[in-house]
């Protein structure tokens, strides 16, 4: 048993706690057949992309955490407000907690560290007041003065309420239910399994140092984070995928932006061949 799972867990947050209980049991309501309608269902899939996709993985990871490329200021906010939809809590404290997990991936340091089980770096670590937040200010230093991030960052609830209120008044609680509550349990674990899943199967490329695996099926979910040994290998990178069968459709998404030129200063793995 290594040190770090022999380690005393920091104490709960209730409110975490009772928040993600509330948007689970919120999803239930799906079952109900009074819920369901193939409108409702494409909305959240299409919320699932914009949110998920262009927000989480797009905008808040590869864009924000390893700045992998540039885009104009109007774009890169725009993605930052789609990432803010998929209510993960605040931007700024998003970003450093991922780039706290990067310097520390797998050490006792690390927030998820999976040494501990699946569960607790699936969701186990989010219920509890980690160490890791301490040091947030110092890991953001480039983006926690900007104003705009600083409102995604404090608001990031009454925002996901707001939009809730709009999707009810254009499609009733069918909306409500699979627009918000459904769908952010699927953009929710379908972003912790990049931090549970790909580090205990697939397959390992590179040596990076943690327990980082390539999963193609965590890939599929989440528009290519899923080859997380090669991120985390590369992790300035902007494409995931290094190898022709690795698909990594945000990869896709950013050579558009370059062919827009909307994308620039794009960063690539350098990989060197094996002597």
């Amino acid at each position: 048993m290594t040190a770090a799972t022999t380690s005393t867990k920091p104490p709960i947050s209730w409110p975490v706690v009772f928040f993600m209980a509330a948007i689970h049991v919120g999803a239930l309501f799906a079952l109900l057949p009074s819920n369901f309608s193939w409108n409702a269902v494409g909305l959240m899939l299409v919320l699932h992309w914009i949110t998920g996709g262009l927000g989480i993985t797009l905008g808040w990871h590869r864009l924000l955490s390893h700045r992998s490329f540039v885009t104009p200021k109007w774009l890169e906010y725009f993605f930052a407000f789609c990432g803010a939809l998929a209510c993960e809590g605040g931007i700024i404290e998003w970003v450093g907690l991922h780039r706290n997990h990067h310097v520390y991936s797998d050490q006792e340091k690390d927030q998820h560290n999976s040494n501990f089980g699946f569960w607790w770096s699936h969701m186990g670590w989010m219920l509890r007041d980690v160490a890791a937040k301490k040091d947030v200010e110092k890991l953001t230093k480039d983006i926690n003065q900007d104003p705009f991030y600083r409102f995604l960052d404090t608001y990031f609830l009454p925002i996901q309420i707001a939009f809730g209120v709009v999707l009810y008044a254009f499609g009733g609680w069918s909306f409500v239910v699979w627009g918000i509550f459904m769908r952010l349990v699927l953009v929710y674990h379908c972003t912790w399994f990049v931090n549970s899943a790909t580090h205990k199967f697939g397959y390992r490329t590179h040596e990076s140092g943690d327990k980082s695996t390539n999963c193609w099926w965590v890939a599929l979910l989440t528009y290519g984070e899923g080859w997380h040994n090669n991120h985390h290998a590369f992790p300035h990178s902007a494409r995931h995928g290094l190898q022709w069968f690795e698909i990594d459709t945000t990869w896709m998404m950013i050579s558009l932006l370059k062919s827009l030129r909307l994308a620039t200063k794009v960063r690539l793995a350098e990989i060197r061949p094996v002597a």
